[in-house]
């Protein structure tokens, strides 16, 4: 054989093998290696994502701290239902306080709520405007979480100055079954 023929030979010899390389060895392996390019970047957008969703939880977690502070907040201010005659007697004591005769106090039909029951109360109340005035400001500055609804303001025709007030009150107590 020729030293020609010899080089063409190993030429093709040299060319099929790096074919055969490529084919079998170097294309399988890029292949798998971008395979596995991809599944780490998938792990890593799902670790963003777990990132994201521990930042959600983390901030629910305190916002839910906040609204059960506020409950809290909210569940000191309703006594219990045995106390009714405590802020009865409070609301009383401001009324005359501030210059107001009450004539009547009725109690109405109690309303059972989702932790919490109203018990609202009829109520009329003899005095000047500037009395009312004060009541009111003072029943706002309670401890205890109060609603005044139906108020209606009447002029005495028998005594100058004087007016009647009729309203319901509605007073707010810890339900015990809540």
């Amino acid at each position: 054989m020729s030293s020609g023929y010899r080089k063409v030979i190993f030429f093709v010899l040299v060319a099929g093998l790096c074919y055969v390389a490529y084919a079998y060895m170097i294309k399988p392996a890029n292949e798998h290696l971008s395979q596995e390019k991809a599944m780490v970047q998938d792990k890593l957008t799902k670790l963003d994502e777990l990132e994201k969703a521990t930042k959600a939880a983390m901030d629910l977690t305190n916002q839910l701290e906040r609204v059960e502070e506020a409950i809290k907040v909210f569940e000191s201010k309703l006594p219990p239902t045995s106390e009714i005659h405590k802020v009865l007697e409070n609301v009383t004591v401001i009324a005359q306080k501030n210059g107001l005769r009450p004539k009547t106090i009725r109690t109405l039909k109690r309303k059972n709520n989702r932790g919490y029951i109203e018990q609202p109360l009829r109520m009329e109340l003899h005095g000047n405007f500037q009395s009312y005035y004060s009541f009111l400001l003072e029943l706002e500055m309670m401890d205890r979480i109060t609603k005044i609804r139906e108020l209606s303001l009447k002029k005495n025709s028998k005594h100058e100055g004087e007016t009647e007030a009729t309203f319901v009150m509605s007073i707010f107590f810890q339900n015990a079954s809540g």
